[in-house]
């Protein structure tokens, strides 16, 4: 089987293809390979997957209506495609939020197109956000929840990803599941991430800011269990609703809401170092709580988040101690 993934320079996509090889599968890796982060480390993720013969990239832009129709002939043997390319950051919407309406709508229509044209797709994977639940407060929050108050461009765009999917899905008959990841770290993250702006500047002595004056939570999700939820997604197709729909959406989170003046102690502990606070007040678009409920991916996907951050956090800084040459 041929498993298409989108995003697969990025974070969650490399890891995720390096799994579905490890088990027997070949993946086609699709990524514009932007600059909104650092180009060279996303170079080096991709360096890690490309001497695999199973493994097969091309570069292009999933919002280019144009170059995505040329693709799809190339696609005849795909069983199944893992959608999670697009444009991150709930901080960098506020300033960009073309780029996320491009990415992240026009883009995802082209994936559903994509989809629903090709013969042999078994399934439909798409990433959303807990972005989406803006500015609930209660928790944990749960898949029965309302989400249609958006609390930045990003959330907006992400909860138009899963109407959309819904829609598709209602028109042409096809599984689509859509997952809700909560603040995903671990070794080869994102640099805009907690985690590693965190590391990087404990370890060269700059102040970190903690917004909302450290009065903030976060159910901090290590990525190996993201990538084993997005693997029982991809395996278990969802079956139609009482209206016949075949579209779902899921949390994978640690379940667990974790204190981030709390998570900051655990980098520095695996640090060794202490960090220089600044405090700083909410950010717009920001929230101040993220904690997942996990009941239905338990009894639906059979997910069972494993890594607290006490495990989490030291793997992840081993890596960026090797990555960045830090003795």
């Amino acid at each position: 089987m041929t498993i298409l993934v989108t995003g697969a320079a990025g974070f969650i996509g490399s890891h995720l293809s390096a799994a579905l090889m490890a088990r027997g599968e070949t993946v086609l890796g699709i990524d514009d390979v932007n600059a909104y982060y650092s180009v060279a480390l996303k170079e080096a993720r991709l360096a890690r997957l490309t001497p695999n013969p199973a493994f097969r990239f091309l570069k292009v832009d999933i919002a280019d209506r144009a170059a995505m129709e040329a693709l799809r002939p190339q696609l005849a043997d795909v069983t199944g495609i893992v959608h999670l390319a697009a444009q991150a950051g709930v901080r960098y919407s506020l300033e960009n939020p073309y780029a996320y309406v491009e990415a992240n709508v026009m883009g995802h229509l082209c994936m559903l197109e994509m989809v629903r044209n090709l013969p042999n797709v078994r399934n439909f994977v798409y990433a959303s956000s807990s972005s989406v639940y803006g500015g609930n407060k209660v928790l944990p929050f749960s898949v029965e929840d309302r989400v249609d108050s958006p609390v930045s461009i990003y959330a907006a765009t992400k909860k138009a990803d899963e109407l959309m999917s819904h829609a598709y899905s209602h028109l042409y008959g096809f599984p689509a599941t859509g997952l809700r990841f909560f603040t995903v770290y671990g070794p080869w993250g994102r640099p805009d991430m907690a985690a590693y702006l965190f590391a990087d500047a404990i370890l060269a002595g700059r102040p970190i800011r903690v917004f909302n004056a450290g009065e903030m939570q976060r159910d901090f999700t290590y990525i190996d269990d993201v990538v084993a939820g997005i693997l029982a997604a991809l395996d278990r197709p969802v079956q139609p609703d009482e209206s016949g729909v075949r579209h779902r959406v899921y949390n994978l989170g640690n379940h667990r809401s974790e204190r981030l003046l709390d998570f900051i102690g655990v980098i520095e502990q695996a640090l060794g170092r202490a960090a220089i606070k600044q405090m700083e007040p909410m950010q717009p678009g920001d929230v101040p709580a993220t904690y997942a409920d996990i009941e239905a991916s338990r009894r639906d996907l059979g997910f069972e988040p494993a890594t607290p951050v006490s495990v989490g956090i030291p793997r992840f800084i081993e890596w960026y101690k090797e990555y960045h040459g830090v003795k």
